[in-house]
């Protein structure tokens, strides 16, 4: 362990955020830069609880004791290896992941758990620094060949494990650039997009190839597919979105948040739907909705209003949550304190009636009513009807599924009750040689899962196209879609 005595002699910090003020002004990441040694101290909390339940709350089984070892005596450059060996891109987890590891640290029982995602985030920033991520092609070829459709963390996890595993692996991509959601869905200020393109080049320097631009089942048909590839890993995420079928749900003005935070990623000056000048309404109160705020805040909004069907959670566990789960509570992310910094409002228990618009068909309002729930079903409380500004809407309610269109329908795959990719133990799909992983085998998850489970479907590959695999086969017991 790292030191004895560290969880009674310091208390759990955080990198402080840049004043909202400033932050605001740009796009780059919210977080000051973490001092060595108070990094130093963080790590020396992690205490010898004998049963690490950080493992089992890691859908990767990060190593997460052995590192915080390692920090703590200043082995960074073994600390990324055993970071390495179960996560294939800890910057990624380290800026987005929701961290249940640390809602499963023992320290958390009657304390404040560890600060396990700064640890993480600080190891590999080192390791780029320092040279030591370096690319690791594969020591001899399979002659196989295998298609990654999608290239969000599911489909990159796969394909570095296939590549390193010798075969010939090319990634579909039909956005213009490398990364899904990552790229396109995650604005800058969560992360920067050099994370994601140091990567890429470590990725392509291994021998992994990238296509982008291309649709597949409409570019490149599903039988072409199988007769140019020898295997298929479908990656293409869970991008059904969630519709909110309202009355003047046709206005212009009401967009999908992936309608919205796509091209405002791609043109952090002029994106095509702006918020300068607009009272905004932000529909979903989860990380996506977030995301909206920060994008229209830095957009130049007159007003921004969070709304959420469900009430206000708690600050602290619930008894209905106990350690070691995952509980839900009350957060205040970056976006959510500029929300406030700005006089703007998260709005909680209650329900979108209808927008109302103005003579050329623009949003105008939206009406809605407090609602009492979920155990009620959220019924409408009588006389709390109201309307309220909205000239720039934003639906982030989630997502339902993966998206039925050519491939999966030339391909014939069969879905699960769910409505997503049914998929066996090793991955493979209904049809022979044609796997699954990350949200299109699971539905909408963490960003853990998909890397957990693009390196698990990796296995399942190497095993189908050569009999036997030595790649790291991730245990998912509590994976959807399993059977």
């Amino acid at each position: 362990m790292a030191d004895p005595k560290g969880f009674l002699t310091h208390e759990r910090e955080l990198p402080e955020r840049r004043p909202v003020e400033v932050r605001i002004q740009d796009w780059k990441e919210v977080y000051t830069d973490f001092p060595k040694a108070e990094l130093n101290k963080q790590a020396a909390r992690c205490m010898d609880c004998g049963i690490p339940f950080c493992h089992n709350g890691c859908p990767l089984g990060n190593l997460i004791p052995e590192w915080n070892d390692l920090v703590h005596r200043e082995d960074f450059q073994e600390a990324i290896e055993r970071l390495h060996a179960t996560n294939n891109f800890p910057e990624f987890t380290g800026r987005l992941c929701p961290a249940p590891c640390e809602s499963a640290c023992v320290l958390g029982i009657n304390s404040d758990p560890v600060a396990i995602k700064q640890v993480e985030v600080e190891i590999v920033d080192r390791a780029f620094a320092e040279g030591w991520v370096r690319p690791q092609p594969p020591v001899a070829k399979t002659g196989k060949r295998v298609a990654v459709v999608g290239s969000g963390p599911a489909g990159l996890a796969a394909a570095q494990q296939l590549t390193r595993a010798g075969h010939d692996v090319v990634v579909f991509e039909r956005a213009d650039a490398i990364g899904g959601l990552l790229r396109y869905g995650i604005p800058e200020f969560k992360m920067e997009k050099r994370h994601i393109d140091r990567r890429i080049d470590q990725m392509r320097a291994e021998g992994t190839e990238f296509r982008t631009s291309v649709h597949v089942g409409v570019d490149v048909t599903a039988a072409e597919l199988r007769e140019r590839f020898d295997a298929v890993v479908l990656a293409g995420g869970a991008t059904l979105w969630r519709e909110l079928p309202v009355e003047g749900r046709e206005l212009k003005g009401v967009h999908q948040a992936m309608e919205y935070l796509p091209p405002a990623n791609r043109d952090l000056a002029a994106s095509p739907i702006s918020a300068r000048g607009k009272h905004v309404v932000v529909i979903g109160g989860g990380d996506t909705g977030a995301d909206c705020i920060g994008t229209a805040i830095r957009q130049g909004a007159a007003s921004v209003t969070q709304l959420e069907i469900m009430p206000r959670p708690p600050a602290g566990r619930p008894g209905s949550q106990p350690w070691p789960t995952f509980p839900t509570l009350f957060k205040m992310e970056s976006a959510h304190e500029e929300l406030a910094d700005g006089g703007g409002d998260r709005v909680y228990a209650v329900s979108t009636l209808g927008f109302a618009g103005d003579e050329e068909g623009n949003v105008r309002a939206l009406r809605l009513v407090e609602v009492e729930g979920p155990q009620s079903g959220f019924q409408p409380v009588p006389g709390t009807e109201r309307e309220i500004p909205a000239e720039l809407v934003t639906l982030s309610m989630g997502f339902v599924g993966p998206e039925k269109g050519a491939l999966l329908t030339d391909l014939g795959v069969d879905y699960d009750k769910r409505g997503n990719v049914a998929r066996d133990r090793s991955y493979m799909t209904s049809v022979e040689g044609v796997f699954a992983a990350g949200d299109m085998g699971r539905g909408q998850s963490l960003i853990v899962w998909a890397i957990a489970e693009g390196r698990a479907a990796a296995s399942g590959v190497d095993r189908y196209l050569t009999g036997e695999t030595a790649l790291p086969f991730p245990i998912l017991p509590t994976a959807r879609s399993l059977v």
